[in-house]
């Protein structure tokens, strides 16, 4: 079951909780993808307990929780912790690094086995669609977890718009390469990671209900530092599934390459599904922590998410395919 915030301030007309700029930019405002405070300027950091209003949001994530009662992360805890290694790998650097990236304007290349093909302006790829407050939990490969919500739209209804072929069974995703703006792309003699970032769904995982094309979270714009303008969020997959700043999505028949199966295949499978009884080779997965909590607490099997994504590994060993 899905737990939604309320939809306060949806009733405040847009010149009211938008910043003036935005609201006389039409394009802007629609590439915010519905998001109710339009812009990526970072908002005041909260302070005590997560759900405060804000001024300009309207939103009030007071009484927000996941759906097994998670508190929300506070707005800094979501947007100064963070994985993003083209910005940097400690957990820091993307919020201190991303200052120069540039996320407007933004175009998304769709290729491969579809009947709509082409070069999408991010607006014209996301509308016309109807946007929702959504609380998902975020699992990070590290076992440190966050309670984020997010903004965002079915990914499904995207791809019912591009019309994939019968001979697409995976949709692949690709990162911006801007090592200009990226200082974590800019190692050239030792790279963190081979550039452009790859991420890849089996289509029933793309067309799953939970599956969202996120633009915001905390009911604001996505910041640079959390994958500004367009990610991906899988809720019942480790955190580095969920690709970030994506510029081109490929409708494919084979199993995709993605980044850290290529880094490191021994640790990283296709999946990346949670699944607390098979360990990283380097730690345990049995127990995570999050962020803002001294204990540990039990990880759960997809997250807690078996209901909705079960079904679609029936009869797969998930100690291989993992």
């Amino acid at each position: 079951m899905l737990i939604r915030v309320k939809n306060a301030g949806l009733d405040i007309p847009s010149s009211e909780i938008t910043p003036e700029e935005t609201y006389l930019n039409r394009r802007r405002f629609i590439a915010a993808a519905g998001a109710i405070a339009g812009g990526h300027l970072m908002a005041p950091a909260l302070g005590g307990k997560a759900g405060r209003a804000y001024a300009q949001g309207g939103q009030d994530f007071s009484d927000a929780t996941d759906e097994l009662g998670g508190e929300v992360n506070t707005y800094e805890d979501i947007t100064t912790y963070n994985n993003f290694y083209e910005f940097g790998t400690d957990k820091r650097d993307p919020s201190r690094n991303s200052g120069d990236f540039k996320p407007e304007p933004w175009t998304v290349e769709v290729n491969g086995h579809c009947a709509k093909p082409g070069t999408y302006a991010l607006e014209d790829l996301l509308a016309p669609h109807t946007e929702e407050d959504r609380i998902y939990r975020l699992r990070c490969v590290e076992a440190w977890s966050m309670v984020i919500p997010w903004r965002g739209i079915p990914l499904a209804d995207v791809i019912s718009r591009l019309e994939p072929t019968g001979s697409a069974n995976y949709v692949q995703f690709k990162t911006v390469v801007r090592p200009e703006e990226m200082p974590g792309q800019r190692r050239r003699l030792i790279p963190i990671l081979p550039w452009p970032y790859l991420e890849g769904l089996r289509m029933d995982e793309a067309m799953n209900p939970l599956t969202l094309l996120v633009t915001g979270l905390y009911g604001r714009s996505l910041l640079n530092q959390n994958g500004a303008p367009l990610r991906l969020m899988a809720p019942w997959k480790y955190g580095f599934k969920n690709v970030k700043s994506i510029v081109e999505i490929s409708f494919v028949e084979e199993m995709p390459r993605n980044t850290w199966n290529v880094q490191t295949p021994h640790e990283y499978g296709f999946y990346a599904n949670v699944n607390p009884e098979v360990d990283h080779p380097r730690w345990s997965q049995a127990r995570e922590r999050r962020i803002g909590k001294l204990l540990r607490q039990p990880t759960l099997m997809f997250n807690g998410y078996g209901d909705q994504v079960a079904h679609m590994y029936a009869g797969m060993d998930l100690t291989r395919w993992y």
